[in-house]
């Protein structure tokens, strides 16, 4: 009897102990330091243009956190998921959906919301500046596409399938309407001013862009506006986002957060964020912030 009740002890002893080092593990799980960051993003704009911009970034951000920051360019939001997932990416400006895919993966935490301008029917930015944005469809103006229930049967020009405005919204859009995947032609296509190139050259007939994206080509398409419509804009969407790996140290993530919203108040800061992402600021963010994106991306799977 005594063996019996000496074992019984031990034992809960043992589970006790191993009870007790769980809030241990956790805390050592969200313990992480950077020594140099990596900060990752994919563009909504020609890549090729961008080299030149990555490098203001890097150093004012370096400059705020005191350790090196290295740039990286992804080419798709999948490969931001994963780079979160497998602790390659410090920090990453993803988008609302893919933000939402990584966070219920437990690979990334919400720091930010971008905030921007929003931008009227003639391309010039209103002084209304704004943590939302919307999708829309744009077609040419002597198309004779006037609804969404008229895409049925065209070729539409999307981005990659976890793009927040150029697929997602739009695509769940078209299945309010009874028009699935199924029933359109479906153009992959890299960069939202890509697709509108796309669709001035005529090989679609329609693109999902965000709102508005005719603006980035004014300069090199004066008459963008003239030869376009929008023919369809979804609610709002909140804004990219500005997330972090998971397992980040709680003071790094304040630390962080404080220098993007530092960086966007300082006219060089804003300038520099403006030309590599179109942030014009910032504001905290929290991950019910994108519960509706959620149900956009549900929509879409179903």
């Amino acid at each position: 009897m005594k063996k019996i009740i000496v074992l019984f002890m031990s034992f809960i002893v043992l589970v006790v102990a191993v009870s007790g080092c769980s809030p241990k593990e956790d805390k050592r799980s969200n313990d992480y330091k950077p020594e140099t960051l990596n900060v990752e993003f994919v563009p909504s704009q020609n890549a090729k243009t961008l080299d030149a911009k990555v490098k203001p970034l890097q150093q004012l951000l370096s400059k705020e956190l005191g350790i090196p920051v290295k740039v990286h360019i992804a080419t798709n939001y999948n490969t931001m998921v994963e780079a979160l997932k497998s602790k390659k990416v410090d920090v990453a400006f993803i988008s609302p959906v893919s933000y939402t895919i990584a966070h219920d993966q437990g690979a990334a935490d919400v720091l930010l919301k971008s905030k921007g301008y929003l931008v009227d029917d003639k391309g010039h930015p209103t002084s209304k500046l704004v943590d939302y944005y919307r999708s829309q469809i744009v077609v040419r103006q002597n198309s004779h596409l006037q609804t969404l229930e008229d895409l049925k049967g065209k070729k539409v020009g999307l981005q990659d399938p976890e793009s927040t405005s150029g697929y997602i919204y739009p695509m769940a859009s078209l299945k309010k309407v009874h028009i699935h995947q199924n029933d359109i032609e479906i153009a992959q296509i890299k960069g939202h001013d890509q697709a509108l190139i796309a669709l001035l050259n005529g090989d679609v007939d329609a693109v999902a862009t965000y709102q508005d994206a005719r603006a980035d080509l004014k300069r090199d398409y004066p008459n963008i506006y003239k030869d376009t419509k929008v023919i369809y804009r979804t609610e709002k969407i909140p804004n990219d986002t500005i997330s972090v790996r998971s397992d980040m140290d709680q003071q790094w993530k304040t630390k962080i957060s404080n220098a993007f919203l530092e960086m966007s108040k300082t006219k060089k800061g804003q300038t520099i964020l403006t030309d590599i992402y179109g942030h014009q600021g910032y504001e905290k963010a929290k991950d019910s912030d994108f519960d509706t994106v959620r149900k956009y991306r549900k929509l879409v799977e179903e």
